[in-house]
C-alpha cells in the first residue's frame, strides 16, 4: 500500500483531532507576532467545527507574546523572568484567539495546566470530564501549560509534549503537530537546503534522532525530538501524527483529505490501555530498580510482573504506590510501573523469594514488587 493510500485509510475516520501550534509559527524575532498566522488559524479550525470535526488547541506563544509586549529581542533565561513575561503574555495570546475566532462565531476557552493536573488520576478526570464538556458545548478549547506558576517539579516538559498528553487525556483521534518546516526530514531544511521530507514513519521506535538536526530557535523549545517523542506516547495510545508546516496554505484541510502534508508517524498496532498510557507518560518516576536478566525476560518476553527475587539494586527514595523505573543489567531502562513497596522495604526484600517477604517485613502487602497490570513496556 502506497504512501497516499495508507493515509486516506487511517485519516478516513478521524472525528476529534489535537493540534499543536509552535512560538515559531506564531512569532518570531523580526515580525513579533504573526496575526495572519492567527487569522489563518481560526479560519481553518472553525471550517473544520462546522463540519463536525471536534478540534482542541494546544498553543505556545505567551512568552512570545509577553516579549513583543515588553519588547524584548531574546528570550529571557531566568525561570521568575519567563513566569513574568508568560503572565504577560498569556492575556494578550488569548485576547487574539478570541478576536480572530468572533469573526467566525466561535467561542473559545482558556484551559491552563500543569504536570499536577495530569499525574494525579482525580484531576486527570476532572480535567477530561471539563475538556469533554466544552466539546459538547461546541467550545474550542486553547490549551498552554502554566508557565506562570510551572517549576521542574510540575513541569509537563514542553507543548509537543503536553498535546500527546491531551491526545490521551480526551480520547482524540489524530495528533496534529504544527511547526515551522515542512516536517520530519533528513536533515535541518533551514541550514541544509537539499534535506528531504520524510511522508510516511511506520515505526516511531526506531532511533530517529540520528536521522534529523537540531532544530531548536529562539521561539522554539521544543524542537524535532521532542516532537518526535510526541509522536511516540501518542502512537503507543493508537493515534496517528502528522508533524507539517504552519504556515502551508490550509495544512489542516489538506491533513484530513489524505493529501501527502507533511510527515504522519503510524501509530502502534497494540496500543496501551488508557491507565496504562497514564502510567507510562503522565507520571515521573520517583526512583528505580535495577533487575537482574532472568526478570527482565521475564518482563520483556513473559509479561510477567516483577518479583523482588530479580531486584539487584534500588535508587531513589520511592513510597508505596509511586512510578518507578526498571532498569536492566546494564542501566537502561525498559518498562516501568507502580510499586507496592517503599524503597526502604524494597531494600529488606530485594532478592528474596516471595515466601519470605513476610518473614523479612514481618508484613506483606502482594507477592509482586510491581505487578504486570501496574507495569508497561518501553
Amino acid at each position: 500500500m502506497s504512501s497516499k493510500e495508507i493515509r486516506k485509510q487511517t485519516l478516513g475516520r478521524v472525528r476529534r483531532i489535537v493540534v499543536k501550534v509552535g512560538s515559531s509559527v506564531l512569532a518570531s524575532v523580526e515580525r513579533g507576532l504573526h496575526l495572519d498566522v492567527f487569522a489563518h488559524l481560526a479560519k481553518e479550525i472553525s471550517d473544520l467545527k462546522r463540519q463536525g470535526v471536534e478540534v482542541l488547541l494546544v498553543s505556545s506563544g505567551a512568552i512570545a507574546a509577553g516579549m513583543e509586549k515588553l519588547g524584548y529581542r531574546s528570550r529571557p533565561q531566568n525561570i521568575t523572568q519567563k513566569q513574568a513575561t508568560a503572565a504577560i503574555g498569556q492575556p494578550r495570546l488569548m485576547n487574539l484567539y478570541d478576536t480572530y475566532f468572533s469573526r467566525h462565531q466561535q467561542q473559545v476557552a482558556q484551559i491552563l495546566l500543569t504536570h499536577d493536573d495530569l499525574s494525579h488520576r482525580r484531576r486527570f478526570l476532572n480535567a477530561r470530564n471539563t475538556l469533554l464538556t466544552l466539546l459538547e458545548l461546541g467550545i474550542l478549547p486553547i490549551i498552554n501549560e502554566n508557565d506562570t506558576v510551572v517549576v521542574d517539579e510540575i513541569k509537563v516538559g514542553d507543548n509537543d509534549n503536553l498535546s500527546a498528553l491531551v491526545t490521551s487525556l480526551i480520547g482524540a483521534d489524530l495528533l496534529i503537530i504544527l511547526t515551522d518546516i515542512e516536517g520530519l526530514c533528513d536533515q535541518d531544511p533551514r541550514t541544509h537546503p537539499e534535506a528531504r521530507c520524510i511522508p510516511l514513519v511506520e515505526d516511531v521506535d526506531m532511533d530517529m534522532k540520528a536521522m534529523i538536526g537540531g532544530t531548536s530557535g529562539p521561539w522554539n523549545v521544543g524542537g524535532m525530538v521532542s516532537k518526535i517523542q510526541a509522536a511516540q506516547k501518542a502512537a503507543r495510545f493508537g493515534v496517528p501524527t502528522v508533524i507539517a508546516s504552519g504556515t502551508q496554505h490550509e495544512v489542516l484541510h489538506q491533513i484530513l483529505r489524505g493529501k501527502e502534508v507533511g510527515t504522519m508517524i503510524l501509530p502502534k498496532m497494540t496500543p496501551l490501555s488508557s491507565r496504562k498510557h497514564w502510567i507510562a507518560f503522565n507520571l515521573h518516576p520517583k526512583g528505580d530498580v535495577i533487575v537482574d536478566e532472568g526478570a527482565k525476560k521475564a518482563v520483556l518476553q513473559r509479561g510477567k510482573s516483577l518479583l523482588p527475587s530479580g531486584v539487584m539494586r534500588i535508587r531513589g527514595g520511592f513510597g508505596r504506590g509511586d512510578l518507578i523505573s526498571c532498569l536492566g543489567p546494564r542501566g537502561k531502562e525498559f518498562a516501568r510501573g507502580l510499586v507496592n513497596y517503599s524503597a526502604v522495604e524494597l531494600e529488606k526484600i530485594r532478592g528474596l523469594r516471595t515466601e519470605r517477604i513476610e518473614g523479612a517485613l514481618g508484613y506483606k502487602y502482594s507477592d509482586e514488587v510491581i505487578h504486570r497490570d501496574d507495569l508497561v513496556i518501553l
